[in-house]
């Protein structure tokens, strides 16, 4: 529950913005209308405290124009778009990061209608395309604030060529159960080995609450679940002291959570990062025990010149391996989409 809920002019102008101010009213959370369609007052006297400002924020805004050119996002999807920015979770390794400007707050978007409008100009016709929503944020983290994710399942579900992926760190499903979602939205869970977990993913639900939930996103709905196509996304994957024990103990938990016949998918992400986003991760967790030592990494470099820091090639393949015959061994019906 956010500590502050601002709410631009423009932002309330909108019908969407008004939705979401009745459910910040009706969890009596304090609610601030702005004078001016400018965020201010999220800065503190540190990095470390406008840090904790903006993650106590929750900002009610209306998307710029930018928003509505959406790029790729191979290999996740076709197209991202927002219906947010900002997360509430606390990740220390947080990919987010030196990716967004200014003070972490959570900016949720009043024009979400007018957002999923515009998707429709990138589909395909005789092609189904994808969209990615949680590139910029956990939708799933800030639904009881917004509702907004469950307006893009529903929009989905209307779209016969058009598919909603989305990714969470929380547990909060129950309202997603009886949506019409028509099997066009992939819900997933990102999970990792319990020392990580546990250590470095603060604010989030725990990973048996998650397979939990994604459980009853994935059980048909004649046995009171979603009947959702459902994933695991295992991110970011770390080689730490003892990785293959531990990481079968998170295969043993998913096989005993996902126990039954579904549409199942799979995504393995290593963990990297880049000179940014490290000083930035290190502003806000100062005492992280997260291994950033650039020595121990292979330097990649993009096509635009950035520099992202990985595992080197034996470790990546060492890694990818074993992810690979465990999934194939646990799960043979379930799809490996990409190692990255």
């Amino acid at each position: 529950m956010p500590e502050r809920v601002l709410f631009t002019p423009s932002a309330l102008e909108l019908p969407w913005g008004q939705q979401i101010l009745s459910r910040v009213q009706a969890l009596n959370l304090p609610i601030e209308e702005l004078p001016r369609d400018r965020l201010t007052g999220l800065r503190g006297e540190d990095d470390r405290e406008t840090y904790a400002i903006a993650k106590r924020t929750l900002a009610v805004v209306v998307a710029p124009p930018s928003h509505f050119k959406l790029s790729p996002i191979p290999p996740s999807a076709d197209w991202q778009f927002h219906l947010a920015e900002g997360c509430p979770a606390h990740c220390q390794y947080c990919y987010l990061a030196g990716s967004l400007q200014g003070p972490p707050v959570i900016r949720a978007y009043a024009n979400l209608p007018q957002i999923l409008e515009n998707l429709a100009a990138y589909e395909r016709p005789g092609q189904t395309t994808s969209y990615e929503v949680s590139c910029y944020t956990d939708p799933l983290g800030i639904e009881h604030l917004t509702g907004s994710l469950a307006e893009c399942i529903r929009y989905f579900g209307t779209r016969p060529e058009a598919h909603l992926r989305w990714v969470s760190k929380f547990d909060g499903v129950d309202h997603l159960l009886d949506l019409p979602h028509n099997g066009h939205t992939r819900c997933r869970v990102s999970v990792n080995a319990a020392p990580i977990a546990q250590k470095l993913e603060g604010g989030t639900a725990s990973v048996a609450k998650r397979l939990q939930a994604l459980r009853r996103l994935g059980l048909p709905q004649s046995q009171g679940g979603g009947g959702y196509p459902i994933g695991l996304v295992i991110a970011p994957i770390m080689p730490i002291d003892d990785w293959q024990t531990q990481y079968s103990q998170l295969f043993d938990a998913i096989e005993a959570a996902i126990d039954f016949d579904c549409d199942l998918t799979f995504e393995l992400i290593s963990h990297r990062f880049t000179p940014g986003s490290k000083d930035v991760l290190l502003s806000w967790y100062p005492k992280t025990t997260l291994d950033l030592d650039e020595s121990t990494r292979s330097v990649k470099r993009n096509k635009f010149g950035g520099t992202k820091y990985v595992y080197p090639t034996e470790t990546m393949k060492t890694l990818r391996g074993f992810f690979g015959q465990e999934i194939a061994r646990r799960f043979p019906q379930a799809k490996l989409l990409y190692w990255t």
